[in-house]
């Protein structure tokens, strides 16, 4: 993780409430896991449309943004047939806080 890349990830109003939101999917995304087989368990993962819907912005700038944030280790991702779902990659997150308290 380059602390940089974390830094623009966040610079954005609605990339900062995505994250926000998937920190507790399920307050903030009530019908989550429809299109995920009951044999799945992919805990507090999130549909791309959910969060789009939620952001209320077009789907492209929501895969942007997700895209943008996986890549500065904010957020994992796994794909179930036509859906890919998103959910926060916690250590990669304490990581970034440990780093804020040590070398900011």
């Amino acid at each position: 993780m380059e602390p940089i890349d974390v830094f623009k990830a966040l610079s954005n109003k609605t990339r900062l409430n995505i994250l926000q939101w998937l920190k507790e999917p399920e307050k903030h995304f009530p019908k989550q896991g429809a299109h995920l087989p009951k044999e799945v368990s992919y805990k507090g993962g999130v549909c791309v449309g959910d969060i789009q819907e939620k952001a209320e912005a077009s789907q492209s700038t929501v895969s942007h943004y997700l895209n943008m944030m996986q890549k500065a280790g904010l957020l994992e991702s796994v794909r179930y047939g036509q859906w890919t779902y998103y959910r926060r990659n916690e250590e990669a997150i304490h990581q970034f806080a440990e780093y804020l308290k040590t070398e900011v």
